[in-house]
């Protein structure tokens, strides 16, 4: 059984950094591409940032500069460093693997971020 747990969010000022985590369970991060995805109240779920397999990290560009995903293999996380953070940057945020069948998602791990 394949279960992802997001943790890390929180509310923070804008400039503020958050690291979100998300550990898997039943599923290697070093295997799959890893993703980060949020939403926020009112809009669509949209990709932040992707891992592949191979280490190929992507953004979409309103958070190039400012996060970083990452994954530590021998706790199977994946991480969201967050710095530089701005009120639209709010949203829930959720862990997601793109390319497996079925997809998995995690609960989620709200952040907050306050002008």
């Amino acid at each position: 059984q394949v279960q992802l747990m997001e943790s890390g969010g929180g509310s923070v000022q804008a400039g503020g950094s958050l690291r979100l985590s998300c550990v898997a369970f039943g599923i290697n991060v070093r295997t799959y591409t890893m993703a980060w995805h949020r939403q926020a109240p009112g809009k669509e779920r949209e990709l932040v940032a992707h891992i592949t397999s191979s280490g190929a990290r992507t953004y979409r560009d309103s958070v190039k500069g400012r996060f970083t995903i990452s994954r530590d293999v021998a706790k199977n996380t994946v991480y969201l460093q967050m710095n530089g953070l701005k009120p639209e940057d709010t949203a829930a945020y959720y862990c997601n693997t793109p390319y497996t069948t079925p997809g998995y998602w995690g609960q989620g791990t709200q952040v907050t971020v306050s002008s």
